[in-house]
């Protein structure tokens, strides 16, 4: 099997690790191109330099653990992506897809509670339409701790997993690369606690009868 490109859309440092790090580093230990956009900045009022510095300094470090060959950054307005233009938007994530021209794209799940998600995810779908150069032949969503499992029930989309990635053999890597982000991981019993992303790594690969998973819902593949 010759090697794929993976992308995995983050909507902030971190995402991507809660989201998809086990399975980005299976990935790069199988000789794959593991790639990650990380669509947005903090910013002042609401970030400090130091703290975006110290953020991009936590995200290379995590990057490095999991064997991620390339970092994009956007540079858009974090907590604030409703203020950028939708063709913006989509132009940005658009520009990402096409220059790494990935077989596989993972992206933030639609219902999360955080808009940001929500906008990143339409973005990247509009981005990724059928017919395109580079158009990706599979799209999921990934799950993310503080945002998936805190939508509204019957409102808004459930996560529901229909493809599982069997993490059991770097189950460890992601969370070695959760604890490099020493500015966002928290205590427990937080849900951006290491033993709650184990947890759920745990409950996610007994679903299926594995030692530890990741899980996704298919958005689109084509075969």
């Amino acid at each position: 099997m010759k090697p794929l490109v993976r992308l995995v859309v983050a909507p902030h440092p971190d995402d991507e690790v809660l989201g998809a790090g086990g399975a980005m580093a299976r990935w790069a230990r199988e000789g794959h191109s593991v790639q990650v956009a990380v669509v947005t900045r903090g910013r002042p009022p609401l970030y400090t330099d130091e703290q975006e510095d110290q953020c991009r300094d936590e995200a290379r470090a995590a990057h490095g653990r999991l064997g991620v060959a390339t970092t994009w950054y956007l540079d858009l307005p974090a907590a604030e992506l409703d203020t950028v233009a939708h063709r913006e938007l989509n132009g940005k994530v658009g520009e990402i897809i096409r220059a790494c021209a990935p077989d596989e794209l993972y992206l933030p799940f639609p219902g999360d509670l955080h808009l940001d998600h929500q906008l990143v995810f339409h973005s990247a779908l509009v981005s990724a339409r059928p017919g395109r150069d580079g158009s990706p032949r599979g799209i999921y969503a990934y799950e993310t701790l503080s945002e998936t499992n805190w939508n509204a029930p019957f409102l808004t989309p459930s996560f529901i997993p229909n493809h599982f990635v069997d993490i059991t053999g770097t189950v460890e890597a992601k969370l070695e690369a959760m604890a490099l982000y020493r500015s966002q991981v928290r205590p427990a019993p937080h849900e951006r606690s290491l033993s709650a992303l184990r947890a759920l790594a745990t409950l996610r690969g007994a679903t299926v009868g594995l030692g530890a998973a990741e899980a996704f819902i298919t958005i689109r593949t084509v075969t």
